[in-house]
C-alpha cells in the first residue's frame, strides 16, 4: 500500500502524496510561492430546457496553457525554471486541488435560504464542490501506459481514496475520475495527469445511466451493468481482454471511432469498493488496454501512433442510487484515422443523434490483434488506416 501524506499549499489548497517507493523521503517541503487567496467557485446555472446544470467559471480563462517544459506546473519543484504546484523535489503520485477550479469548496457568492440565487426557470447557485489534479508520475515525458504495474496500482489507490473522501462531502453528488490525453482532446498541460471532479449535482450522462439502471432493476431485479457485461461475454465478438476480475469490451452501440469499456466481474458501485486483488488485476489490465490503444494506428515505418483519448470512470452517485449502480471505465478517442478527427457537428451537437462510421466489431478485432508484444498487425486483414 502507498504511504499517504496530506499537506497544504501556500493558498490553503490540499496536496496529497501517495508514495509506493521505499526510498521516498518524508513529504515536508513547504510551498513558499506568494499565491494570495485561493480561487472561489463560480456558479452553476440550470438549463431549464433539458433540466441539466452548466458551470460558469470565468476565472478559468486565465489558467496555464501549454507552457514550455521548464515551466510545467506539474513537474516537481526545482526541475524547471519556476516553482511548481508540487513543492517536493520528486514524487511518485500526487493529488492536489486545482488552482483554477470549475467547482470549489470556497464560495464568493451569497445565496438565499434555499441555496439558490434566482427564480424557478433561472436557477443559479454557487458551484460548490472540488476539482483535483492527479499527477501519475514526476516524469514529464512519460504517459500512463508507460507506468509499472506497481505505479498504476498506486494511481488506482489514489482514485479510490479520493472517491471515498470526496463522496463523503455533503455538497458532493457525483465523483468523476478522468484523464484527457493529447492536444487533439484539448489538454492544456502535457505532463501525464488526470483530474477528479466532485460535482454538486449528478451530471446529465450519469443521471441517464442511473435512470436506465433504476428502471432495469425495477423490471428485472438485476443490475443493468451486470446484464450488459454478461451479454457481451456471451456474444464474445467485441471482447478484447478477459481476466479473473476484469473484462474489456467494445460496447455494442459504441459512439466513438475508438471506444472501449472496462468492467469488473464483481458487482461494485465504485472504485473505493474494489478489493486488493481486483486493484492489482486492474493495474495490469488497464496497462494492457492502453498499450493496445497506442498500437491501434501505425505509421508507414511501423511505429505506433499514440492515441489521444478520454478515459473516465463511471461510478455510483455519492448519496443515491448506489444499490442499482455498477462501476465501469469508458475510454474513447476522437481520432477516426491517423490524421482525421471525428467532429461533433449538426446531428451529434444539435440533437445528440450519434453516427459512428466504424463498426464496433472492427474496433474490437483490431484491439485483440495488437496485444502488447504481438506486432503492429499491418497487412493481417484487419482494416486499419496507416499514416502517410
Amino acid at each position: 500500500m502507498a504511504r499517504r501524506t496530506s499537506r497544504r499549499l501556500a493558498d490553503g489548497r490540499e496536496i496529497i502524496y501517495f508514495d509506493d517507493s521505499p526510498q521516498a523521503p518524508p513529504r515536508i517541503a513547504e510551498d513558499t510561492r506568494p499565491l494570495g487567496e485561493r480561487a472561489a467557485s463560480g456558479e452553476i446555472r440550470l438549463d431549464a430546457l433539458v433540466g441539466d446544470w452548466v458551470a460558469v467559471a470565468g476565472h478559468r480563462s486565465n489558467r496555464t496553457f501549454l507552457p514550455p517544459k521548464d515551466e510545467c506546473p506539474l513537474c516537481p519543484s526545482g526541475v524547471g525554471s519556476v516553482p511548481s504546484e508540487v513543492p517536493e523535489a520528486d514524487y511518485d503520485v500526487v493529488v492536489f486541488e486545482n488552482r483554477f477550479p470549475s467547482y470549489s469548496p470556497v464560495s464568493a457568492q451569497a445565496c438565499g435560504p434555499d441555496g439558490r440565487l434566482g427564480g424557478d426557470l433561472l436557477q443559479s447557485r454557487p458551484a460548490l464542490g472540488r476539482c483535483e489534479v492527479v499527477c501519475f508520475t514526476s516524469d514529464h515525458e512519460s504517459t500512463f501506459a508507460d507506468l509499472t504495474p506497481q505505479r498504476a496500482r498506486t494511481v488506482i489507490d489514489a482514485w479510490a481514496d479520493r472517491t471515498a473522501q470526496l463522496g463523503a462531502l455533503p455538497e458532493v453528488e457525483q465523483v468523476f475520475c478522468f484523464e484527457n490525453r493529447g492536444q487533439q482532446i484539448g489538454v492544456t498541460l502535457n505532463h501525464p495527469h488526470g483530474q477528479i471532479y466532485a460535482y454538486p449535482y449528478v451530471p446529465q450522462r450519469s443521471a441517464a445511466i442511473l435512470a436506465q439502471a433504476t428502471a432495469h432493476h425495477a423490471r428485472t431485479g438485476r443490475l443493468l451493468g451486470a446484464d450488459i457485461l454478461a451479454a457481451e461475454l456471451e456474444a464474445a465478438e467485441r471482447v478484447v481482454i478477459d481476466t479473473e476480475h476484469w473484462t474489456a469490451y467494445v460496447p455494442f452501440a459504441a459512439r466513438w471511432p475508438v471506444e472501449v469499456h472496462l468492467a469488473p466481474r464483481r458487482d461494485v458501485p465504485d472504485l473505493a469498493s474494489l478489493t486488493s486483488a481486483e486493484r492489482d488485476d486492474l493495474a495490469r489490465v488497464y496497462l494492457d488496454l492502453l498499450q493496445r490503444l497506442d498500437r491501434y494506428y501505425v505509421a508507414k515505418d511501423g511505429s505506433a501512433i499514440r492515441l489521444p483519448y478520454i478515459a473516465g470512470w463511471h461510478q455510483a452517485p455519492a448519496h443515491r442510487g448506489r444499490e442499482v449502480s455498477r462501476l465501469h471505465l469508458q475510454v474513447m478517442s476522437v481520432l477516426r484515422s491517423p490524421k482525421k478527427l471525428k467532429y461533433l457537428a449538426g446531428s451529434e451537437s444539435g440533437v445528440g443523434g450519434w453516427v459512428n462510421d466504424v463498426p464496433p466489431e472492427q474496433i474490437a478485432a483490431r484491439l485483440r490483434e495488437v496485444a502488447p508484444g504481438v506486432g503492429s498487425g499491418v497487412g493481417s486483414g484487419v482494416a486499419v488506416e496507416v499514416a502517410s
